[in-house]
């Protein structure tokens, strides 16, 4: 399917690994130029060495930072001359959980939810001109909890309300505005955690069991398929919509897991 982004121009924070990394590539595969907003520098320059030429930047910053949301909006409207696409991908689950002092809770905040909220205000003038898109990266735990991340949850429940609230404000500008949201994906950073387990395999093998959907986990390319997608023409009449890629993990009935199958 031709998804109509020839000529698009998008900025992806967090876009130098796993879930950004894949929607950079699919973004450029559809015929788009793409901005890359992250900290590590590295990863961003492999990105740009392997990307046609003229159709990838990368912006180094901490975009906890507003004066860096400000300039890598900037830097990609003065590359490419005009933005049609934002997508809010940076953030980490950093275990800020309820027994740390609230300056630690803040700090999750200015890392997982402020850069969202300063690169769309930044972006918003472009994104009007353009009648284009945001799509903002969410996770399960938003709506579930996971009992050691309160940070990181309120964060990603801000992400939530935030799209509902930006559809609403944006819809009279033609800019459309959704979410996507994983569960267990199998990112590089992902595998990291299950490496620094005593029992990688067997810990692997036990949140498997628990997806409904093939008993493995998501894909970055599974994710970055969905976020392309409602960041096209393709999917024109789709806003405020929280969607949840994550092979049924967050809302089946728990009767469809392998685990409660064998105990059954």
């Amino acid at each position: 399917m031709n998804l109509g982004l020839d000529g698009k121009v998008a900025l992806v924070s967090g876009g130098a690994k796993g879930i950004g990394a894949a929607c950079v590539k699919l973004l450029l595969a559809e015929g788009a130029s793409v901005a890359i907003a992250d900290l590590d520098q590295a990863a961003g320059d492999a990105l740009v060495t392997s990307a046609p030429v003229g159709r990838l930047l990368f912006f180094q910053g901490d975009l906890s930072n507003e004066s860096n949301c400000r300039e890598a909006v900037a830097e990609t409207v003065e590359s490419f001359g005009r933005l049609d696409i934002l997508v809010n991908n940076a953030g980490v689950n950093d275990a800020v959980a309820l027994d740390q002092p609230p300056e630690k809770f803040l700090a999750s905040l200015q890392r997982n939810l402020l850069p969202a909220y300063s690169l769309t205000h930044f972006a918003a003038e472009h994104l009007k001109k353009a009648k284009g898109a945001i799509v903002n990266l969410g996770s399960k735990v938003s709506v579930t909890g996971q009992g050691s991340t309160s940070g990181y949850a309120a964060a990603k429940g801000g992400i939530n309300a935030l799209t509902r609230e930006w559809a609403a404000a944006l819809a009279p500008n033609g800019v459309r505005v959704n979410a996507v949201l994983p569960a267990e994906c199998n990112t590089d950073q992902y595998q990291r955690w299950l490496a620094s387990l005593p029992n990688p395999v067997a810990t692997r093998t036990a949140i498997e069991s628990l997806v409904p959907l093939g008993h493995r986990m998501t894909t970055p390319e599974e994710m970055a398929a969905m976020v392309v997608f409602l960041a096209s023409p393709v999917s024109s009449h789709t806003t405020g919509q929280i969607i949840f890629v994550d092979g049924g993990y967050t809302h089946l009935d728990r009767a469809l897991t392998a685990q409660h199958q064998k105990w059954s």
